[in-house]
């Protein structure tokens, strides 16, 4: 699994994405984007799959986007 350079460059890239979010988040004091960053740089530990880690951290933005747009 930490051998596989795909699942590594996919891992690289949302952990990235979270750090960034997580960061915003804490500096704009928006618990949204700051838990969602933070969910970001953690779950990617424990998927195995390349696409399917893709496809969770989508998921993850496109509920932060929801929560967004609701007013939150």
């Amino acid at each position: 699994m930490f051998t596989d350079p795909t699942w590594f460059t996919v891992s690289l890239i949302v952990s990235a994405i979270g750090f960034v979010l997580a960061n915003y988040g804490r500096k704009m004091r928006r618990w949204p984007q700051g838990i969602a960053g933070a969910a970001l740089m953690i779950y990617s530990y424990f998927v195995p799959s390349p696409l399917l880690m893709a496809g969770i951290g989508a998921g993850i933005l496109v509920v932060l986007l929801i929560v967004l747009r609701l007013g939150w």
